[in-house]
């Protein structure tokens, strides 16, 4: 591929980030569940708050790989980053998906939350390959132990919401160990501290807007 083909295909990905249209390679977990079988009005309402979360999740995610792949100092790395990033495009396009069948919206603050990550993983694959995986790895953690609480807070009757949740956790799951396995760092406790802080932030944010 050429550097302007590289181009183009990065480009494409931010673009459907940002304002939609996210293309998965996989199908949705739970496609023979029914959209909405058997949640009313309320529950629609809360499972799209927890999914616009997720979705902008993936959104963040996104910025991340994209940015620290072009700091990325080995090769291996640049496509584990690669190889990651085209699985949480599966998630950006399931959450996607799931926010349309439950006639809601994904959040209006995306353009936001992408340059911000984007910001953020430049600065990580800056510090070195080790410290940029590190920070993979611990985004992964979180993003997992967020994903188990929203297991617990969607309507036990929204089965395709649960379906596509529990199948990004273990995406996460194995995502984070691929990066520390590469040979990332354990963050210091208090950029975790910090990393938790602005997901809260996020969270509360994306769930309403």
């Amino acid at each position: 591929m050429t550097p302007i083909d590289r181009f183009i295909v990065e480009f494409d990905t931010a673009l459907r980030s940002v304002v939609g249209g996210a293309n998965a390679q996989r199908p949705t977990p739970g496609s023979e569940s029914g959209a909405n079988a058997a949640l009313d009005s309320e529950q629609r309402k809360h499972a799209a708050g927890l999914m616009r979360i997720n979705h902008v999740g993936e959104v963040c995610a996104q910025a991340l790989y994209q940015s620290q792949k072009l700091v990325a100092r080995n090769s291996e790395i640049k496509e584990m980053l690669d190889r990651s990033g085209q699985e949480e495009m599966d998630h950006l396009a399931w959450c996607e998906t799931r926010l349309k069948e439950l006639g809601s919206h994904t959040s209006y603050l995306n353009p936001f939350w992408y340059a911000g990550s984007f910001a953020i993983g430049l600065a990580a694959g800056l510090a070195g390959d080790k410290w940029s995986l590190g920070f993979v790895a611990e985004t992964e953690k979180q993003v997992e132990s967020h994903l188990e609480s929203h297991l617990k807070k969607l309507p036990e009757e929204d089965h395709r919401s649960r379906a596509i949740v529990d199948q990004m956790r273990m995406d996460e799951i194995e995502h984070g160990q691929a990066a520390l396995h590469a040979g990332g760092a354990n963050l210091p406790e208090p950029i975790q501290k910090i990393m938790q802080a602005m997901s809260k932030v996020m969270t509360a944010t994306a769930y309403k807007i």
